[in-house]
């Protein structure tokens, strides 16, 4: 059996090509075995074996031979072995990234809701509409979709308020919260019932002003209404694909 299809990366590693593993764990076995012996003698630093979930049979195999878990998704698992002592192997994503919407309308009325699901035994509040990002979302796209998905209202970006950081937030990962400030482009609210439980305008200053309201919301409706804040730009020479890099910089410092 030849070595296994793959590639080298920038860390000194070899990837196997997932679409080339046999689908016998014996042949695996072999093949893996051979691989290995071939890389450690070209110099190669770190094995990374990707395992599509249709083949899962095979993980057991590559455990007895030395391989550790890095990370999973719903489609794989991505396993490494060091084929030398102390090579560096880069960790794999250690926090989620939420936005959030600060919506006033030309009433001074703002945009909220309280959800149907609460942690812990928390008593309902109001807060504002956001969520997670999906993979590969730029910012300013995910809390315009979120915003959209919970209330139904249609919205334009306007700038990057705040955002926080935050450790020990679900599964051993640590959370980063942006909030932004956005106008509103319709005013009709049409909640998704299977997470919202109420979405409304309020007045700001009854919303600043209301036991229902968590600290940190009021603190970031403040910051949106004094002004300061950050807003998108392009570099050029520096950003060359619009989906792949997104820059916030101070209003009127654009280059």
């Amino acid at each position: 059996m030849d070595v296994f299809a793959s590639s080298l990366n920038s860390f000194g590693g070899v990837v196997i090509d997932p679409k080339g593993l046999p689908a016998l764990p014996e042949e695996f076995r072999h093949g893996l075995s051979r691989s290995l012996a071939q890389w450690t003698t070209q110099g190669l630093k770190v094995v990374w074996l990707e395992i599509p979930i249709s083949m899962a049979a095979l993980i057991p195999t590559a455990v007895e031979m030395g391989f550790v878990f890095h990370h999973s998704t719903q489609d794989y698992l991505m396993l490494t072995y060091r084929l030398v002592e102390g090579a560096f192997i880069p960790p794999y994503a250690t926090h989620y990234i939420g936005a959030g919407g600060v919506v006033l309308n030309d009433k001074g009325e703002l945009l909220v809701v309280t959800e149907k699901f609460l942690r812990g035994d928390r008593p309902h509040y109001y807060k504002l509409p956001g969520g997670a990002l999906h993979p590969g979302e730029h910012i300013v796209d995910g809390v315009i979709r979120e915003v959209l998905e919970e209330t139904g209202v249609k919205t334009r970006f306007e700038s990057l308020v705040c955002f926080r950081h935050w450790h020990g937030y679900r599964f051993g990962k640590s959370d980063i919260y942006f909030v932004c400030r956005l106008s509103p482009l319709t005013t009709e609210i049409t909640i998704d019932e299977q997470e919202i439980d109420v979405g409304l305008w309020m007045p700001v200053e009854q919303y600043l002003a209301s036991e229902s309201v968590g600290v940190f919301n009021k603190c970031i409706v403040q910051a949106a209404l004094k002004g300061s804040s950050l807003v998108t730009t392009w570099i050029e020479g520096y950003q060359t694909d619009p989906h792949t890099r997104e820059i916030f910089v101070p209003a009127g410092l654009t280059p």
